[in-house]
């Protein structure tokens, strides 16, 4: 009996070991499922490193764009992060595109607004960014020659010195325009000038023509300089200006929730620049700002719908004009490879922030 008992005890006992087992194997968390989910809670990070060219002409900080400047000016990074003290940097760069995707490559840097060409090498040259909104579009940039030379066309220029600022926005809209008249860059002597340097070279006339932004508007106001020929001259916009935000993929990847934030700020920064009603005050701002005259940014915005220059949408023609900067760019030897601009961008926060903040219908 004392035999039986026992012998049935260590068979309920073996029966509730087994089960435990089981249940064990069956409900154990698996390890895979529990790194995934530690690797999708958002991580907040302590500092937020922004990129901008730096294009004022006086002592102040300037990227030359409005949606930009207004954010910069009013501190809404700032204000946005504030609460959870996480620190914003801002970096100006005045070598623009080629220091900035540098310190993008080198994890320097984590979001940057970028003119489309710098965008373009870095993502070419395999600098590993996101494409996530628009920050400009139809940019004019102006030809602008030295008086009674009678350079009134670019055949007239063939073979003469071109002040271009290299590796920037700038190269891109030059190589896109002079391929509208059938010319490309081998048909005249390029310069590497930065705005400054082209203007005092024009004013000292060391070279016989530059192509710039603002810079050459105030060179004319002075009658340093006569403009025949502009972006605003096309019907096509070919070498138009268009400009970006991207950021360093992983550190979207590791920080959606900061990005989707940061993109949120980005888009109340447009939607104001948007607005008709507030163009003068815009103007107003810029020129206070990068310390041109009013008149040159009002000159510059005549004719043009602040509402679609501003409008930060990936939208078909913003994403077809970059396919044919990175066309451009392989056909001018500025990048080695084509890629498709489509399988750059993330659009998943831009689309998230437009419902948020009830934008759907803005542009």
């Amino acid at each position: 009996m004392i035999n039986s008992a026992i012998k049935s005890k260590y068979i309920v006992g073996l029966i509730i070991f087994l089960a435990i087992v089981v249940l064990f194997i069956v409900f154990k968390p698996d390890r895979k499922s529990s790194v995934v989910q530690k690797s999708q809670t958002p991580v907040q990070p302590q500092i937020i490193r922004i990129a901008v060219p730096d294009l004022s002409s006086g002592k102040n900080s300037s990227s030359g764009n409005p949606i930009v400047d207004y954010i910069y000016l009013n501190k809404l990074f700032e204000k946005e992060f504030e609460k959870d003290n996480v620190k914003v940097e801002w970096h100006f760069f005045k070598g623009a595109g080629p220091v900035i995707n540098e310190a993008l490559a080198n994890k320097q840097l984590d979001y940057a607004f970028l003119g489309d060409l710098a965008t373009i090498i870095g993502k070419a040259n395999g600098v590993e960014t996101t494409l996530l909104a628009a920050t400009g579009r139809d940019s004019s940039v102006y030809l602008g020659v030295i008086p009674d030379h009678g350079y009134d066309s670019l055949d007239k220029l063939k073979g003469k010195r071109i002040a271009v600022w290299q590796g920037t926005a700038h190269q891109l809209s030059f190589n896109r325009f002079i391929q509208s008249y059938g010319f490309n860059e081998k048909d005249f002597k390029i310069i590497n000038l930065d705005p400054a340097a082209t203007n005092a070279a024009l004013a000292a006339k060391q070279v016989d023509a530059g192509w710039g932004l603002f810079n050459i508007l105030a060179l004319q106001k002075k009658g340093a300089v006569d403009i025949p020929l502009s972006t605003k001259t096309q019907k096509n916009s070919r070498g138009t200006i268009a400009s970006a935000l991207v950021a360093r993929s992983e550190y979207v990847q590791t920080h959606p929730e900061t990005t989707q934030r940061f993109i949120n700020v980005v888009l109340k920064s447009a939607y104001w620049a948007s607005q008709e009603k507030n163009r003068e005050e815009l103007i107003q701002m810029m020129s206070k700002n990068a310390s041109y005259p009013e008149d040159l940014y009002r000159l510059d915005l005549q004719g043009k719908d602040v509402k679609k220059i501003s409008s930060p949408k990936l939208d078909q023609d913003y994403l077809d004009y970059l396919q044919l900067g990175v066309d451009t760019a392989l056909e001018a030897k500025l990048i080695r490879q084509r890629f498709d601009v489509n399988q750059w961008l993330d659009r998943s926060y831009l689309d998230k922030g437009l419902k948020q903040l009830n934008y759907d219908h803005v542009w």
